[in-house]
């Protein structure tokens, strides 16, 4: 599509660079975490449990953007193989809060550094100072569209 035509020119597109750049820093990501025996799901899982022990099960749904349903057996599943504990029952309402396990927290230390070194690999060719320039537009982006989705 041409720009003439109202469509959006791929090549120049920042949502369609962006959208890209999601799509191959999964791939790298799923690719050093594989033989770890984990997804970049059940990484992201571990790495906001471990910065934020005890969220519930909602929170960590929306941490990792996936449903509340997937999440649940995300969980289940953690909690079988020994990298999380929930209460049987909520402490208070109806929040069960996950913790990680030592079994959990050695495992997202090896996923820790596989991530740590692609997003080295992904910021190479940037400056420090570019990176930082890189971060800000990002959250002035997503702060932008948060703020618009109230109007939509």
């Amino acid at each position: 599509m041409s720009q003439g035509d109202g469509g959006i020119t791929v090549e120049t597109s920042v949502g369609y660079a962006l959208k890209e750049a999601s799509s191959a820093l999964r791939a790298a990501m799923e690719i050093v975490l594989r033989p770890l025996g984990m997804s970049v799901t059940r990484y992201a899982c571990l790495e906001l449990l471990a910065q934020r022990p005890g969220l519930s099960g909602s929170d960590l749904a929306r941490g990792v953007f996936v449903t509340r349903q997937s999440m649940n057996v995300l969980l289940q599943a953690l909690e079988r193989e020994g990298y999380v504990t929930r209460p049987e029952a909520a402490p208070v309402g109806k929040v069960l809060p996950t913790q990680l396990t030592a079994r959990g927290r050695r495992s997202l230390q090896r996923a820790t550094s596989a991530v740590r070194a692609v997003e080295d690999r992904m910021l190479s060719g940037l400056s420090e100072t570019e990176q930082a320039q890189v971060f800000r537009a990002l959250q002035t982006m997503i702060q932008s569209l948060r703020d618009d989705s109230a109007d939509v």
